[in-house]
């Protein structure tokens, strides 16, 4: 049986072995070359680098908006909610006032002898058993009844304020979620942007952050005909206006911020005109409304001017077809063209 037995596999040993081992390594070698080609990240032009830069800052801005839109109502609920709670706290108080009274009512029945079983109710731990049972209030004497009515309606108010700050607070949390993943997007999108901007050289990311310190023959028409100073304006409120955004120059883009030491662009023209006694409202998808539309020939120095087709962008026109706004993240309150960003409208704060 032993003869029928297939032959005991050696491992290769001696030069069939070596040259296993060479054909081995050189095929990894040649795997691991080909894998490393095929997923090698280009190196970005800096022209690339800055279209890439360019859309992520829209679009933390568009998300920008978004949460300061958020921002807003979460805010507005906020002072609701504690308009809510100090309501409450009033109407508590005047229940006490009144639950006192009866009180005193069921004071003066003991001394005279005897009191009244729906003001024991009523005075207990449980004062709604006793709003519970109508029978109770056709056996009490006109004051009491009075008295009572007013506790009964005090509570009823009490019981509306809570389950309606409840709601708001409801509300409230679910505005501050959203605010939280807003924030988590616009901050991410900001981080790719500056990692990209790393790759640039020192000089290519000046130019980039500061257009107007660009060689000249790159920023032609960019700042050469910007007005030095405020100019005359159609009013004494847009004068204002523009002489605020010449204030801010210099301060730095943060989101979400409205001044006084940094700004998002809505941020700048809502204090702008704020500052004019004009109140804006926060975000530029509802800036654009806040006044009467003007076409682009139109337009005169404190116009509010917007960019791009989801109206995410606005600036300040100070004449000339310049602007002051507030761009984007490392980029400070400047002056430029309105001609760099896609032009979506216009309108004019009353």
């Amino acid at each position: 049986m032993a003869a029928h037995r297939k032959p005991k596999q050696h491992p290769l040993t001696g030069p069939a072995a070596r040259t296993a081992a060479t054909l081995a390594l050189a095929s990894a070698a040649t795997a691991t070359l080909f894998e490393g080609s095929g997923h090698a990240e280009p190196k970005l032009t800096p022209a690339q680098v800055k279209a890439k830069v360019d859309q992520l800052y829209h679009d933390a801005e568009v998300a920008t908006e978004a949460y300061d839109g958020t921002k807003e109502k979460a805010d507005a609920t906020e002072r609701s909610l504690s308009e809510l709670r100090d309501e409450a706290a009033r109407k508590t108080d005047r229940l006490n006032t009144a639950r006192n009274a009866l009180g005193s009512l069921a004071a003066a029945q003991y001394r005279s002898g005897a009191v009244a079983p729906e003001l024991q109710l009523m005075l207990s731990a449980d004062p709604r058993r006793y709003l519970d049972d109508a029978a109770f209030a056709e056996r009490t004497g006109d004051r009491t009844a009075a008295a009572v009515t007013g506790v009964r309606k005090q509570l009823a108010e009490l019981d509306r304020l809570h389950s309606t700050a409840d709601g708001k607070l409801t509300e409230l949390r679910g505005q501050q979620s959203t605010l939280q993943k807003q924030k988590s997007d616009i901050q991410s999108r900001i981080s790719a942007a500056e990692a990209l901007l790393a790759q640039l050289t020192a000089p290519e990311r000046a130019a980039y952050e500061d257009p107007a310190a660009a060689p000249a023959d790159t920023r032609a028409g960019r700042s050469a005909d910007a007005p030095r100073g405020p100019v005359a304006a159609p009013t004494a409120r847009a004068a204002a206006a523009v002489a605020f955004a010449y204030s801010a120059l210099g301060k730095p883009y943060v989101w979400g911020a409205t001044g006084p030491s940094s700004f998002d662009c809505s941020g700048l023209t809502q204090a702008a005109w704020g500052s004019a006694g004009v109140q804006l409202p926060r975000t530029t998808y509802t800036q654009i409304n806040s006044g009467a539309r003007i076409t682009r020939s139109e337009l005169a120095p404190g116009d509010l001017v917007f960019f791009y087709s989801g109206i995410s962008h606005v600036g300040l026109y100070i004449g000339g077809g310049q602007m002051i706004h507030a761009p984007h993240p490392g980029a400070p309150v400047r002056i430029a063209p309105i001609d760099e960003m896609p032009f979506a409208g216009a309108a004019r704060p009353a």
